[in-house]
C-alpha cells in the first residue's frame, strides 16, 4: 500500500515540474511582451515630444515675421512659405528626442492645408527591449513617428487688402473670430495654434 502511494508520488512529481517550468516560462514570455511594450511606449513619447517641439519652435521663429506678413503678398496666408524657420525647428525636434534617449531619424517638414505647416518624424530608441527568454530582442529598438502641425489662427478682417496695397498695414488682425491689435503683437499662443494629428 505504501508503496504504491510512493509510485504515484514519483510519477506525479515530473509532471509538476513541467507544469512549473511551463507557467515560469509564460511569466518571462509576458514579461518579454512587457518590455517590448515599454520600450514602444517610450519611443513614441519620444517621436510625440519631438514633433510638438519643433513646431512651437516654428511658432517661435514666426513670430517677428508676422508684421511683414500682413503686407506680403498673399497676407498671413503666405507666412509658411517662407521654410528658413525649419532649420531652428529641426534642432529642436533632434533636442528633444535626445531628451527621451532617443535619436531622429526622420524628417520631413511639409505644409498642411492653407495657413498650416506640418512635421512629420521618426524617432529610434537608443536603448533595446532587453535580454528575455525571446531571442534576439538585446538588440531591437524600438521606432516610432509622429507629425504635429502649426496652423494660423488669424487672418486679415474683411475688407483689408494685403500685398501691394498703398495703405499701412491694419491695425488689428481676426483670431478666431476676434478682433486683436498688432501693436503689441499678441501672444503668438493666439496666433498660432501647435497640436499633434494623426
Amino acid at each position: 500500500m505504501i508503496s504504491g502511494l510512493r509510485q504515484d508520488r514519483g510519477q506525479a512529481f515530473p509532471i509538476y515540474v513541467v507544469m512549473v517550468a511551463g507557467l515560469l516560462f509564460l511569466a518571462f514570455a509576458f514579461f518579454a511582451v512587457g518590455q517590448a511594450a515599454a520600450t514602444r511606449n517610450g519611443a513614441q513619447g519620444a517621436a510625440d515630444s519631438a514633433a510638438l517641439a519643433a513646431a512651437q519652435r516654428a511658432r517661435e521663429e514666426l513670430g517677428p515675421k508676422l508684421l511683414a506678413a500682413l503686407t506680403a503678398p498673399g497676407g498671413l496666408d503666405g507666412i509658411f512659405k517662407d521654410g528658413t524657420f525649419a532649420a531652428a525647428a529641426h534642432d529642436e525636434a533632434v533636442s528633444f528626442a535626445a531628451k527621451n534617449h532617443s535619436d531622429l531619424s526622420g524628417w520631413d517638414p511639409h505644409p498642411g492645408r492653407v495657413g498650416q505647416f506640418k512635421f512629420t518624424v521618426t524617432v529610434r530608441t537608443q536603448y533595446t527591449v532587453g535580454k528575455s527568454v525571446i531571442p534576439g530582442t538585446e538588440q531591437d529598438h524600438a521606432t516610432a513617428g509622429a507629425t504635429a502641425v502649426i496652423e494660423l489662427r488669424c487672418g486679415l478682417p474683411p475688407g483689408t487688402v494685403s500685398g501691394n496695397d498703398p495703405k499701412p498695414p491694419p491695425v488689428t488682425i481676426t483670431c478666431d473670430g476676434q478682433d486683436m491689435p498688432v501693436d503689441p503683437l499678441p501672444k503668438l499662443e493666439k496666433i498660432f495654434t501647435v497640436k499633434l494629428v494623426d
